[in-house]
C-alpha cells in the first residue's frame, strides 16, 4: 500500500503506530487530504518579498527546456527581479519558514508523533508552470504538503536505481531517472519520502509546496563534533607516548607495540563516560543546522522584572531560532536550547523545551534552577518579554 486517505481519526490516512512501523525511514507514502482543502497561510507575494531580506535563506532556480540546462542562484534577491523570469520553468525556495511565520510554524504540532528536535525546518517553494529542482535524493525525511496549486510528483521505488549526479550543473542532479509512480498532488495530499528516494516534482499550475524535512546528522558529522568536543578538553601534554620503547626491528616500521599505543592514546574517544556523551547530543543536535545567529538585547529585564509583567498579563517570548530538547536523568533532567546546557528538574525542563511562549502560570511551576536558566537565557536573547497591551480609556 502506497496511497492512502487521511481520516479524521487518522490524518496518515493509517495509525502512527502502523506509519513508524511500516514506512517511516522505510517507504514512500502518498496521504491524500492530510490537511483537507489547505489554504496556505501565505501568499506567493510574500515569499517573495522575503526572499528579497538579507537574513532569509532563499534560492531560485531555473529550467531551460530547449538546452536541458539548470541555473541555481542564492538570495537576496531584488523584488525587480521577478518580473523578468517569465511565466514558466522557474522556482523559488525559501528556507525555514516555520521561524519567519506563526502559521506556518503551527504546522509542526501535527508533527509532534515524531521526535521535535528531529525536526528541521518547514521549506517553501513557490514555482511557476513546469517549476522543478529537478530529480535528485534527499538523505533525510520529508513531508510534502501541497499547499497552492498541483504539483506532479514521480518517484522510483527500485532499490537498486542509480543515485549517480549530473556533473554539468550547481544542482546534486540525477543523471538517470526511471519512476515507478506518477501522482498529481492537490491542496491538503501529502507525500512521504524517506531518505534516499529518487524523486521529482514539477509544477502543473503556479503553486507552492511545504517539505517539512526531518534533521540526519551523518555519523561523520556525528563522529567530528565529538571528537572536537573532547579535544577542547585535552591538556596540550596529552600526547602519544611510548616510555616502553624497545630497540626497533626495523626503524621505519609501524610494530604493534605502536599501535596499541594509539589505542591508548585515543582511549578518551573509546571510553567517554555514557552521561557526558548524553549532554555532548543534546548540546550538538540543538545546535545542528541552526538558523541564524541569536544575539543578546543591549538591555534586559531582571527576573523580578519579567515575573512583575508576567503578572500584568505578558508573556515570555522564545526567539524562533532558538532550538530545544531536553533529557531525563533519573529525577533530575538537562534542558537543551542551541548548543548549551542546563541541570533542573524534569517538569520544569519539559515545560521551557516544549513551551513557545510562557505566561505567568508556566512560570510560577519553575524550580529554582530552571528561573537561574531562564534568566541566563534572557540575557543571551533566546527570549524577549512582551508586555501586555494597555487598556482603551
Amino acid at each position: 500500500m502506497i496511497e492512502v486517505a487521511a481520516t479524521a481519526k487518522n490524518f496518515l490516512g493509517l495509525p502512527v503506530a502502523q506509519f513508524l512501523r511500516d514506512y517511516w525511514q522505510k517507504k514512500p507514502l502518498l496521504i491524500r487530504q492530510a490537511f483537507p482543502d489547505y489554504d496556505a497561510p501565505l501568499a506567493p507575494e510574500d515569499l517573495a518579498g522575503l526572499a528579497c531580506e538579507e537574513a532569509a535563506l532563499s534560492r531560485l532556480v531555473n529550467y531551460n527546456r530547449k538546452k536541458d540546462a539548470w541555473t541555481l542562484r542564492s538570495g537576496p534577491f531584488a523584488e525587480s527581479e521577478f518580473p523578468k523570469l517569465g511565466k514558466k520553468d522557474w522556482t523559488l525556495l525559501v528556507q525555514d519558514m516555520d521561524k519567519w511565520d506563526l502559521d506556518v510554524r503551527a504546522l509542526l504540532d501535527r508533527f509532534r508523533f515524531l521526535p521535535a528536535w528531529r525536526v528541521d525546518d518547514v521549506m517553501i517553494s513557490f514555482a511557476t508552470p513546469g517549476g522543478s529542482v529537478g530529480p535528485h535524493v534527499d538523505q533525510y525525511d520529508v513531508f510534502l504538503l501541497q499547499a497552492q496549486g498541483q504539483r506532479r510528483w514521480q518517484i522510483d521505488t527500485n532499490p537498486k536505481a542509480s543515485k549517480a549526479f549530473r556533473p554539468d550543473v550547481d544542482l546534486k542532479l540525477l543523471q538517470t531517472f526511471k519512476p515507478s509512480h506518477e501522482w498529481i498532488l492537490e491542496p491538503g495530499d501529502m507525500l512521504y519520502l524517506p531518505p534516499g528516494v529518487p524523486h521529482h516534482g514539477e509544477a502543473v499550475d503556479a503553486c507552492m509546496t511545504f517539505s517539512i524535512g526531518m534533521r540526519a546528522p551523518s555519523q561523520a558529522e556525528l563522529i567530528v563534533d565529538l571528537a572536537e568536543e573532547i579535544a577542547a578538553t585535552l591538556p596540550e601534554e596529552s600526547r602519544y607516548g611510548d616510555p616502553d620503547l624497545n630497540e626497533p626491528e626495523d626503524a621505519f616500521e609501524i610494530d604493534a607495540a605502536a599501535f596499541a599505543r594509539v589505542d591508548a592514546a585515543l582511549a578518551a574517544l573509546q571510553d567517554l563516560p555514557a552521561a557526558k556523551k548524553r549532554e555532548w547530543f543534546g548540546r550538538f543536535i540543538t545546535r545542528y543546522r541552526a538558523s541564524g545567529e541569536i544575539s543578546a538585547a543591549p538591555k534586559t529585564p531582571s527576573l523580578a522584572v519579567v515575573e512583575k509583567t508576567l503578572l500584568e498579563g505578558g508573556l515570555l517570548l522564545r526567539h524562533p531560532f532558538a532550538r530545544t530538547a531536553w533529557a531525563k536523568d533519573g529525577k533530575q533532567a538537562t534542558l537543551f536550547v542551541t548548543g548549551e546546557s542546563y541541570a533542573m528538574g524534569a517538569a520544569s525542563a519539559r515545560l521551557l523545551a516544549s513551551y513557545d511562549a510562557l505566561d505567568e502560570a508556566a512560570f510560577a511551576k519553575l524550580d529554582a534552577p530552571a528561573r537561574a536558566a531562564l534568566e541566563t537565557l534572557i540575557g543571551q536573547g533566546h527570549y524577549q518579554l512582551q508586555r501586555p497591551p494597555k487598556s482603551r480609556k
